[in-house]
């Protein structure tokens, strides 16, 4: 384990390499699993105030969701999260590209400038899954077959997970917290 200010870093994190390879996974983690994204309650507030200036990046059926059920749900297990398109399929802000890659609408919006806010964290962070604890946050990486390819390509290019997510983790934690997690790692 790697302690970085309140922070509680698995081994693989470092020891994992990683590059997602859209071509082979089609944004596979934008679809699957059991929820939407994870939320922050910061988030949910940015959500509603953005939607107008990016509901048209989304495709119509995530424009249904989200008219229906709001521009975030709280899930089975009580936590803030991204609405779904039916029984937890793609997340409702996905939208897919010419190639069939699942990409997000919030971000595309970013990168037109409509909106400053770029995606949610936890979406900018994956496949690191953060758990926050009364004292502590723990950072761990989410092992799952869909990213498979993406471990392949990092390892072709060698390029770990914290050096991946470098953009993700100086958004959440702050460039002088990445620089002390370089330090831990690197020496």
């Amino acid at each position: 384990m790697i302690l970085v200010g309140n922070a509680v870093i698995s081994d693989d994190i470092k020891e994992q390499f990683f590059v997602c390879d859209l071509e082979k996974c089609k944004g596979a983690c934008c679809v699957e699993g059991d929820a939407g994204a994870p939320l922050e309650d910061h988030e949910t507030e940015i959500l509603e105030k953005i939607y107008p200036a990016i509901k048209d990046y989304i495709t119509p059926e995530g424009r249904a969701v989200i008219e229906k059920q709001g521009t975030w749900v709280i899930d089975k297990d009580g936590d803030k999260g991204t609405p779904t398109i039916g029984e937890n399929r793609e997340c409702a802000y996905a939208l897919y590209d010419e190639k069939g890659v699942l990409k997000c609408g919030i971000e595309q919006a970013h990168k037109d400038g409509k909106t400053d806010f770029q995606k949610p964290i936890s979406c900018h962070l994956y496949p690191i899954r953060i758990k926050k604890y009364d004292e502590f946050e723990a950072l761990n990486y989410d092992r799952w077959d869909i990213c498979s390819a993406a471990c392949v390509l990092g390892q072709k290019l060698g390029v770990p997970l914290y050096i991946f997510l470098k953009d993700a983790l100086v958004r959440h934690f702050g460039p002088d917290w990445y620089a002390e997690l370089v330090k831990e790692i690197e020496g």
